[in-house]
């Protein structure tokens, strides 16, 4: 089994006094956080038809308790014939690009086996998927339709340029989504739109580069992360909270107390 990798918290340069600086994410929130996030990916089964040959599948799903990806597919699926034949799969999932940059965005491959559920097993699952894919409710009772799990082996997660690792899928189990997942988005536009000058003075301050051109592309518990237009060329700094925050309000009072100390 493969080991998580957990980021080295990183030093900036402040205009205040020091301050500890908090860890960033690990791998393995990052993974649970992307894989909480988004509801759709790429199914990669063994091609029954084409022996040794991957076949991808778009594939819309959910997750249980543990992480675990559960599918709704049909028996005339292409990619359920192959899972009868052989249960080895992958599941490829992607965060939508904040800077046009798709190589700069979040990504991850988990790989498993997957198998049918049936009986308490399916009905455990019902209720989770269809809150996720409400207009499952039409097909979801079809005979032809069956409820399948991933049962992860190994994770592996990119975060962007240099910044990938191998999760340990126990570890990927235990652990919680970042409480910002659902309110990020809405804090990038927000702050991308509205407050380009100040990100300028907190790349100054916290990270100690001048840039013409800031864009925030990522925002967690811990910190944010932007992208720089600099004169040595585009830079994307992580910059880590003072402290811990929970929600949207917390976010944007740390930033303004973050403003305020780099100008004072």
């Amino acid at each position: 089994m493969s080991s998580s990798h957990a980021p080295a918290p990183r030093q900036h340069a402040s205009s205040g006094p020091t301050q500890p600086q908090l860890p960033e994410p690990g791998y393995a929130e990052r993974s649970r956080t992307l894989f909480s996030l988004v509801s759709m990916g790429v199914l990669s089964t063994v091609s029954r038809k084409h022996a040794g040959f991957p076949f991808g599948s778009l594939m819309p799903f959910a997750l249980d308790g543990e992480g675990r990806p559960v599918f709704l597919i049909s028996s005339m699926a292409m990619h359920t014939q192959n899972l009868h034949h052989d249960p080895h799969c992958s599941l490829f999932v992607t965060q939508p690009s904040e800077d046009g940059d798709p190589l700069g965005s979040a990504r991850a491959t988990l790989m498993g086996n997957a198998a049918m559920l049936t009986g308490d097993q399916r009905a455990a699952v019902r209720e989770i998927y269809l809150a996720r894919h409400p207009n499952s409710r039409h097909w979801v009772d079809f005979a032809d339709f069956q409820f399948f799990r991933l049962e992860p082996v190994d994770l592996y997660y990119v975060g962007g340029f240099g910044v990938m690792g191998w999760v340990q899928t126990a570890e990927y189990a235990q652990t919680s989504p970042d409480p910002l997942m659902e309110a990020a988005p809405a804090i990038l536009a927000h702050m991308n739109a509205d407050h380009v000058d100040s990100m300028l003075v907190l790349a100054r301050a916290f990270a100690g580069m001048e840039a013409s051109e800031a864009t925030m592309t990522s925002v967690d518990r811990l910190g944010f992360t932007l992208r720089l237009k600099t004169a040595e060329g585009i830079k994307g700094p992580r910059i880590n909270f003072p402290r811990e925050v929970a929600n949207a309000q917390q976010t944007r009072q740390m930033l303004v107390e973050m403003v305020r100390q780099a100008t004072a």
